[in-house]
């Protein structure tokens, strides 16, 4: 197989603190998931302070890296660089053959116990202001299938609300996003998630990469979007920040019910009121031939 089908990815994630502070056991979700369609040819993982990192497997089937700090520091550095193979011509990715879902869904009685978990919404208390955002949207019976109305359902979130980058940790709630009428991809991706699970279809939440202008200029952040689960389709992923389908450019590390069980860098440290400075993210794109090409030119 060609080396066009490789790609390189490289995740930088800093943090700058006042004085040294003391570090709790981080956890990243960083790698890609692995599949029919792409596959981990290499990944280093290089971290500063000095840490003991333990891989393990989540309910959800993530791999997760659990970083344990030795020693003090005044910076936090978190360096990834992974390359992919995927098991198509990016040029010419395949073409999805399947059968429509009418709607309403109806999953099968040997996924009821796993659906229902994806079903459940994760912000009760803010199910009426998710109904009312239901109640201006066109009715899902309307359109020829499910698939159909859920990419309309993208594309309306992706017109309505605007998008912000934010560094701030965690997710809006989906009333606050739809009050504000702006959020990060992470917001609208909650959103998203819970529009659907209130109406039936079982939906989560993806975060990973995009393949795109951004990160090829090595400009680019981290990505989140939504899945939803469709009896014959399967899992089929929604951006609402471009309002699109999700294709081959998305690259997965981490899926869950909840929006928290996926963040790329979660955890803690001690330290004095006022210590945290500031995080940069940054996230590059590149084929194997272009980072050596790079190298050389230095």
């Amino acid at each position: 197989m060609s080396d066009s089908h490789l790609l390189r990815i490289v995740h930088r994630t800093h943090y700058l603190y006042a004085e040294p502070v003391t570090f709790q056991t981080h956890r990243l979700v960083i790698r890609p998931r692995e599949g029919h369609d792409l596959r981990v040819e290499s990944l280093l993982l290089g971290i500063t302070p000095m840490a003991d990192v333990v891989w393990t497997r989540d309910i959800f089937g993530n791999s997760v890296a659990h970083a344990h700090f030795r020693e003090q520091g005044n910076e936090l550095k978190f360096d990834v660089e992974v390359v992919v193979r995927r098991f198509f011509d990016p040029d010419a990715p395949p073409l999805i053959e399947h059968s429509p879902s009418p709607y309403p869904l109806e999953y099968d009685t040997m996924e009821h116990g796993i659906v229902v978990g994806y079903l459940t919404p994760v912000y009760l208390e803010e199910a009426g202001a998710v109904k009312d955002f239901i109640g201006t949207l066109p009715n899902p019976g309307d359109f020829p299938s499910a698939e159909a109305f859920v990419l309309r359902l993208a594309e309306i979130i992706h017109q309505k609300i605007r998008y912000e980058r934010r560094e701030q940790k965690g997710v809006q709630t989906p009333a606050t996003t739809l009050s504000l009428g702006s959020g990060s991809c992470r917001d609208v991706a909650t959103l998203m998630m819970e529009t659907l699970r209130q109406l039936g279809i079982a939906a989560r939440f993806a975060s990973g990469y995009l393949d795109c202008p951004a990160t090829r200029a090595a400009r680019g952040s981290t990505h989140a979007w939504t899945e939803a689960y469709f009896p014959q389709l399967g899992w089929y992923g929604f951006d609402p920040t471009t309002g699109r389908h999700c294709d081959h450019r998305h690259i997965v590390t981490g899926a869950s019910h909840h929006p928290r069980g996926v963040m790329p860098v979660s955890g803690r440290y001690f330290g004095n009121t006022g210590a945290f400075l500031s995080m940069n993210v940054a996230v590059e794109f590149s084929t194997p031939q272009e980072a050596a090409a790079t190298i050389l030119d230095r």
